[in-house]
């Protein structure tokens, strides 16, 4: 019965747990609730904003247990959090007693409106998938379409469903989203690209990539992949495919048949024209893109690659690109002071992505460290070691880059900074104007998660840029900034 289980089937028999009151889980619970299932709400915090979610939920009748250490309770399906990992002992529990365990993606997928459901067109990615699930966003919205983006960008794709009337809906995938999605049939799918991320929380980096191939499953018109990226090509030829979608790749390159990529600064389109092997459409210039950077570029290729596969023209494709607003934290200026750029990328919170940053500077004072998440930093050093003037390091694991330095680039100047608040950044921005020179980019591109010092990345990024914005004051003698 619970595998047949949709948006109108009888749920009033239903025994639901969910694990998590985070955004994800708070949607989930409601929703069940609404449908008429009994629902127990499980979290391990028990925090004033946690208890306040709790008044809500109970008030609809869901039973929320905070501070829960517990077994699982008895349940029909378990809907879990992408916080916990797939070997939570809860989630152990639910497998070995063979109670369904879905995710939010599966839950909403099967809650999506009887009549004409939105279709969806799916981003992930280790690193990119925000900027490319808003770049398609506006490319959407530049067609005209009803539309949104939801899942892993913060607005929940099951409140989504459950209460929006959209035309399409562009939806960011985390990889801890994915374990437990098997219904979902997206119409366009995109993995932009693999590095390590995540291998805490799913042990292995195999386990990782598995994760994410997930995403390629079931998808019905375009299996978009990127050409630079083997294992996302790999993951095409081996993803369960409804019959008759194409593999789409882009590239920074000219493209060939069935691909986007980039003819003397345009955007060209050999994927979704009449007669690819002929023709090509032009859908934007390079100068269109913002920020413009290697890395974006590309994400406006991926972006572009699912909003063509649902049919959007190129004029809208451009259109969208033009009008787009880059989101927070993500390789944006904070200030110059002395001729030295400071550029806020907190969002890199992985080494791929502090590399991919630090691509789109010829010379760069790097801040980088926090919670390394058991990545390796050895590749990165070597890939990017030449254009460093200088490091800055924080947060808990600063000692295992300033390791891979010493071995692999011992002439770059470091600072440690071993102050371990958000204050810190103060002496961090300090540190790097003392290692830069008029030219240089101090690039915060940390390359680590943020929860040992800070709230999150964007709290970093923010008390990155007030830093900044101190040393210019001082630098002009304490006037008004």
């Amino acid at each position: 019965m619970i595998d047949s289980l949709h948006r109108t089937s009888d749920w009033s028999t239903v025994n639901a747990v969910v694990a998590g009151i985070g955004v994800a889980g708070f949607a989930c619970a409601d929703a069940l609730a609404q449908l008429g299932a009994r629902v127990v709400l499980i979290d391990a915090g028990d925090a004033p904003e946690l208890r306040e979610r709790a008044e809500i939920l109970d008030v609809i009748g869901v039973d929320v247990r905070l501070g829960f250490t517990g077994d699982l309770p008895a349940c029909d399906v378990l809907v879990v959090s992408p916080g916990l990992p797939p070997s939570s002992p809860i989630i152990r529990q639910a497998l070995d007693q063979g109670v369904p365990v879905w995710g939010e993606l599966e839950l909403a997928w099967r809650l999506r409106p009887a009549v004409s459901p939105a279709p969806w067109l799916v981003v992930t990615g280790t690193n990119g998938k925000t900027t490319t699930t808003l770049m398609l966003e506006s490319m959407l919205r530049a067609a005209g379409l009803r539309t949104c983006s939801a899942g892993n960008i913060g607005m929940s794709l099951v409140g989504v469903v459950m209460h929006d009337e959209v035309d399409v809906i562009a939806v960011e995938v985390g990889a801890p989203q994915l374990p437990f999605v098997t219904s979902m049939s997206p119409l366009a799918s995109v993995c932009l690209n693999i590095a390590d991320d995540h291998i805490d929380h799913f042990g292995s980096l195999e386990d990782y990539i598995a994760a994410k191939a997930r995403i390629y499953e079931h998808t019905q018109v375009a299996a978009v992949y990127n050409v630079e990226d083997e294992r996302t090509r790999a993951m095409v030829e081996d993803a369960d495919v409804i019959e008759g979608c194409r593999a789409i790749g882009f590239t920074l390159g000219a493209p060939g048949l069935s691909m986007l990529g980039i003819v003397e600064d345009l955007l060209i389109d050999r994927a979704f024209v009449p007669d690819r092997a002929t023709s090509a459409q032009e859908l934007a210039s390079v100068d269109d893109v913002k920020p413009l950077a290697p890395h974006n570029v590309a994400n406006a290729l991926a972006a572009a690659a699912l909003a063509r596969a649902y049919g959007v023209s190129a004029v809208a494709v451009r259109e969208g690109l033009r009008s787009f607003v880059p989101a927070a934290h993500r390789i944006a200026d904070v200030g110059t002071v002395d001729g030295v750029a400071f550029v806020d990328d907190s969002k890199a919170t992985n080494a791929h992505a502090a590399v991919t940053s630090m691509k789109a500077f010829p010379s760069v004072v790097w801040i980088a460290g926090g919670m390394a998440k058991g990545q390796d930093f050895d590749d990165l050093v070597r890939e990017v070691g030449a254009r460093l003037r200088g490091v800055v390091l924080l947060g808990v694991d600063r000692e295992q880059i300033a390791q891979s330095l010493a071995r692999l680039a011992p002439t770059v100047p470091t600072t440690m900074i071993s102050r371990d608040d958000a204050g810190a950044m103060s002496d961090v921005v300090t540190a790097a104007m003392a290692l830069a020179s008029p030219g240089d980019t101090v690039l915060l591109a940390p390359g680590c998660a943020s929860w040992d010092m800070f709230r999150d990345y964007g709290h970093r990024g923010d008390e990155f840029a007030a830093a900044v914005e101190r040393l210019g004051v001082e630098r002009r003698g304490g006037g008004t900034p």
